[in-house]
């Protein structure tokens, strides 16, 4: 299987590798930030020429690409192999990786070594973990921002993860939005302006009553990314292949489907399938010729019942 090797396309002249200094401007001026997630080179090329601010490499990817049941299961070492490849697609967005279960909680030399990854393996500007599920009580909370302190300490760019954290899941009760008492939208407030404390530049807000994440805004100074937190944040994210149509698992309601694109590429691959039972593919138009003279002397050589061999027609 081959296909025609591809040159890189140059990012438009006018737009620029986004930086942190950038995204702190935007949230001074109200400027909306667009992320979304990717997983590959060829969402990469697609997002980059969207023009989107941030792309985050997800642990989503585990679901979305890679098949299995959570998030959890994902190594390290497949979110580096997904990271690079984005990297290589990606050039102006902010490329952030998320580092996965189990890369970071054991120890904040564990969180710095698998960040460290991502920025030296996969040339990430930046990488995201996610604050302990509110059920898992202080210490976890201050573990989280041990971890938090330590990656920012090691100079490099961290973005903060707090509301519905999927890797605890099973900690919060499952999938369900977080903050809708009293009590647990303190929590999350709280989880905010720890990690915006620990040196985080922005900070996601995910399955947040939209009331709250208004009311906790007021505090914040870093840029927060919402996905399901309502329209009060500095910028949205969504998922890839949910905002595309691509996955046909659960989706969440704060999702939006803006295209159809699996069901187009079903199509497709159902319409290639009917061609080729049918004969119709390929038609001349998809093959090579040769001349007619070197046909001959082709078919004369590798007759039937006529001994060749091939070193003899090689020059």
């Amino acid at each position: 299987m081959s296909t025609q090797p591809r040159v890189p396309d140059a990012p438009p002249a006018e737009r620029r590798p986004m930086t942190l200094p950038r995204l702190a401007e935007m949230k001074r001026l109200g400027e909306p930030i667009v992320m979304v997630t990717a997983y590959d080179h060829p969402g990469a090329q697609v997002v980059e020429e969207a023009g989107v601010d941030i792309v985050l490499v997800g642990d989503s990817a585990a679901m979305t690409v890679l098949g299995y049941p959570s998030t959890v299961p994902i190594s390290m070492d497949e979110m580096v192999m997904l990271a690079r490849a984005v990297r290589r697609g990606a050039r102006t967005p902010l490329i952030v990786g998320d580092l996965p279960f189990g890369s970071y909680q054991a120890s904040d030399t564990q969180a710095v070594e698998a960040a460290v990854r991502f920025v030296k393996e996969a040339e990430c500007d930046a990488v995201k973990i996610e604050m302990a599920g509110l059920s898992g009580g202080p210490v976890d909370k201050r573990e989280s921002i041990s971890r938090a302190r330590a990656i920012v300490s090691a100079g490099i760019p961290l973005m903060g993860h707090v509301g519905l954290t999927p890797q605890s899941a099973a900690a919060l009760g499952g999938f369900r939005a977080q903050g809708r008492t009293a009590a647990q939208a303190v929590q999350v407030a709280d989880d905010a302006l720890a990690l915006q404390d620990a040196g985080c530049f922005a900070i996601v807000f995910e399955a947040v009553p939209a009331a709250v994440t208004e009311v906790v805004m007021e505090r914040m100074q870093v840029p927060v990314i919402g996905i399901g937190a309502g329209p009060a944040t500095d910028g949205q994210v969504l998922v890839f292949h949910d905002l595309l149509g691509i996955y046909e698992g659960h989706a969440p309601r704060f999702t939006k489907r803006f295209a159809e694109v699996r069901r187009a590429m079903v199509e497709g691959v159902h319409a290639y399938a009917d061609e080729v039972r049918a004969r119709r593919f390929p038609a001349v138009e998809h093959t090579y010729s040769i001349d007619p003279a070197e046909l001959e002397r082709f078919r004369a050589i590798v007759s039937p019942g006529r001994p060749w061999d091939a070193a003899d027609f090689m020059s």
